[in-house]
């Protein structure tokens, strides 16, 4: 039996109703046989004849969200669940890319047909709800089973390059072995540049899977390395065998302090990944597997301050180093780098907790409304006397207004 949702039921009763039969498939079914808990749900709906059937039967449960009426999704979103209706197809290659397809729904096709398309064993389950039973046309069960990674069929499989980096992402994921049919496919697809044609944001969705779906990322970096994938990601071709194993583990370290925050850890890991990269190295790297400008500012800035921190580590610091590193970057997030990579950084998160800038820098006693109330008009002598007397805060010139405005008012005719 498969668990789901009790809410479906009305959802499968209506489709029976129909005459239709409904199949879970993919994803869920794998992460429910491995005991992870998913919220994605894709059903598959036989003996309908068009996608505006699909729709007319579906539109009572919710607002409909409709994805390519070529290819037919109907996404619906019910309580904290994403479901996703799709009718059986067959797909044809016919182009390059992931658009690149020629695609037949086919409301008669059995299961197992439409179940080829699909490109590993372990996606190809299905569960009908009407019989409750599994549907196993591939052998998926006793590869999950057996913790092996196998493609379902050689030519759909190739069809879709970026197939290999889901084989590589699956295999770190689930701590899989990658069956050695499915590992000469993918190091002969990639050896004939087969992933030149996917653009770099898909190729870098499925790296973030690697890190931010594993528990120990290493798996799938060192799956990349075997496979000869690095040469798509040339700067860590470069790392000696030395950094590259202290960067694997550092990734595997971090996932046991992964923060609330997806896309701080997205920048954590990748900061892992630069570690050794220089600023130049730094920005190809980031550049070439994303546009998002704030990632690259993050990591660069993430990388700096880690220098610092290496510093203040092997001396002993005061109130002020700890106010000024706080004013460049989060110390809480710069101490878990320092502790996977170097080790070091306790010292610094205790002060820094102690002093209240674990997670942001030292609030600002002298406002810009505080000059406006002496008479002062914005100007960039502003500016300049706002971070002399934050400077002098944080050498702890003064902590609290009283003494600000003191110092404030002799210390302005410097700045007229």
């Amino acid at each position: 039996m498969i668990d789901y949702p009790n809410f479906l039921e009305k959802i499968f009763d209506k489709l029976k109703s129909k005459n239709a039969k409904a199949i879970i498939v993919g994803g869920y079914i794998r992460d429910t046989l491995l005991n992870f808990e998913s919220n994605d749900i894709d059903i598959e709906v036989y003996n309908v004849k068009s996608f505006e059937k699909l729709q007319n039967i579906l539109e009572e449960f919710g607002d409909l969200n409709i994805v390519g009426k070529s290819f037919g999704v109907c996404k619906l979103k019910m309580q904290s669940y994403d479901l996703d209706f799709t009718l059986p197809r067959l797909d044809s290659k016919i182009g390059s890319g992931h658009l690149g397809f020629d695609i037949k729904i086919d409301k008669d096709l059995d299961f197992k047909e439409a179940a080829r398309r699909r490109d590993f064993t372990i996606n190809a389950i299905g569960f009908d709800v009407h019989d409750k039973t599994l549907l196993d046309p591939f052998n998926g069960l006793e590869d999950l089973k057996e913790k092996t990674l196998k493609m379902v069929d050689i030519k759909t499989f190739t069809d879709d390059p970026l197939r290999v980096l889901r084989a590589v992402g699956f295999c770190s994921r689930y701590e899989f072995a990658m069956h050695e049919e499915l590992f000469s496919l993918c190091f002969k697809m990639i050896r004939q540049d087969a992933l030149q044609e996917l653009p770099k944001e898909r190729i870098y969705e499925e790296i973030k899977k690697i890190l931010l779906r594993s528990t120990k990322p290493s798996i799938g970096f060192e799956l990349l390395k075997e496979l000869g994938a690095l040469k798509y990601f040339k700067n860590l071709s470069l790392l000696t065998q030395d950094n590259w194993h202290l960067i694997m583990d550092a990734l595997d370290r971090f996932t046991s302090k992964l923060t609330a925050n997806i896309k701080t850890n997205e920048i954590l890991m990748l900061a892992i990944l630069c570690y050794r990269f220089d600023e130049v190295q730094t920005k190809e790297f980031v550049i070439s597997l994303s546009d998002d400008k704030f990632l690259l500012k993050e990591i660069l800035t993430l990388k700096t301050q880690f220098t610092q921190l290496l510093k203040l580590s092997c001396c002993e610091v005061n109130n002020y180093d700890i106010y000024k590193l706080a004013s460049f970057v989060n110390i809480e997030h710069l101490c878990i780098l320092g502790d996977v990579l170097s080790g070091v950084g306790k010292t610094i998160y205790l002060r820094a907790k102690e002093l209240g800038v674990i997670e942001k820098k030292l609030e600002a006693i002298i406002m810009g409304k505080d000059l406006i109330l002496l008479g002062l008009k914005p100007s960039i002598a502003f500016s300049k006397i706002l971070d002399a007397g934050y400077e002098a805060q944080m050498r702890e010139e003064f902590s609290n207004k009283e003494e600000a405005l003191k110092w404030l008012n002799k210390n302005l005719p410097n700045y007229q």
